[in-house]
């Protein structure tokens, strides 16, 4: 037994994912991406990768099948994530798809100095614009010289889209949102959410809307107002090419966007690093592994004690995430 662990620790990491309903959200990642959705909700969000209390990502396939990811670090918190990482400390980073049907509420993040007494958990996310219909675009931050007084009054009066900064995006961009900045997003985006792994979210507006149970969703404007960052600028958002580049780099992580043209390999030495490798579009093989392809929506956790060499099928984008642990 204790064998075939060390040889199952070797291998990429898929997990099945988590389904979560949304308000805003659709069915759309059953149609983009070979799944099958359950029941007949609005699917905003669907966890791929997730060691939380309160949701566990579960092996995929393997003969690690079944194990949660808490259960799979307790056995091999080592070979996962390397010598130096405590058994007990959860899994670093949460891996989401996020299908956008409607704008999402506007809303922040609370930054690290803040959040304990919030009694929150700070959150800084990534997000990879897979997808943009229409005039669709992102809400991030605030327009230059917004007091906390004129947005306080700006939320009782109903005139929030005067104080935010808005900007119009296309498939490829990629945005670092830091916590502390307030946000939102357009309906008609389909993006791939790489964050800290953090649940706390404090709503400003939800637009009027009710929530899936017919009832308008709580608010938190107080945690709100002392969680924005009323001094910090808008962040950058990196534009679409068709060329490596770090798209992310922050205390939390690093995130490396990496074309492949249909034949070239992408390797990783074994006790470098644990890494989590997205596959945006195209499709991969693992050289060596008898594994399924990873195909377009594919999330996998490569361990820090495996060496793995990937092989474009047809050409494809994959999004590298490292420097979390």
């Amino acid at each position: 037994m204790e064998f075939l662990t060390v040889a199952v620790m070797h291998l990429p990491v898929r997990f099945h994912p988590l389904y979560q309903a949304r308000v805003w959200g659709g069915r759309a990642l059953g149609r983009i991406f070979p799944r099958a959705l359950p029941g007949t909700d609005p699917i905003g969000e669907s966890w791929e990768v997730v060691d939380r209390p309160e949701a566990q990502s579960v092996v995929r396939d393997g003969p690690l099948a079944g194990m949660t990811i808490r259960d799979a670090l307790r056995l091999r918190s080592a070979d996962w994530l390397g010598p130096d990482w405590p058994v007990s400390r959860p899994f670093p980073i949460l891996v989401k798809w996020l299908d956008c049907r409607e704008r999402l509420s506007l809303q922040v993040h609370p930054p690290a100095e803040v959040a304990p007494a919030l009694r929150g958990e700070p959150k800084t996310e990534n997000w990879y614009l897979a997808g943009v219909e229409g005039e669709a675009g992102l809400i991030l931050g605030l327009r230059p010289g917004v007091t906390p007084a004129q947005f306080e009054s700006a939320i009782h009066a109903g005139t929030l889209e005067q104080c935010v900064n808005r900007c119009t995006v296309q498939p490829g961009d990629s945005v670092l949102v830091h916590s502390g900045t307030v946000h939102a997003i357009d309906a008609g985006c389909l993006i791939l959410e790489i964050q800290q792994n953090s649940d706390t979210t404090y709503r400003v507006s939800d637009w009027g809307r009710v929530g899936l149970d017919g009832k308008p969703r709580k608010m938190h404007i107080a945690e709100s107002m002392k969680s924005i960052l009323f001094d910090e600028p808008p962040p950058p958002i990196v534009r679409a090419a068709d060329s490596p580049a770090v798209i992310a780099d922050c205390a939390e992580f690093r995130i490396r966007r990496v074309p492949l043209k249909t034949g070239a390999a992408l390797a990783f030495g074994a006790g470098e690093q644990c890494r989590l490798l997205s596959v945006v579009r195209g499709r991969l093989r693992a050289r060596g592994f008898e594994v399924a392809p990873f195909i377009a929506g594919d999330n996998a956790l490569l361990p820090f004690a495996g060496a793995f060499t990937f092989e474009a099928e047809e050409e494809a984008l994959v999004l590298v995430t490292e420097n979390f642990s």
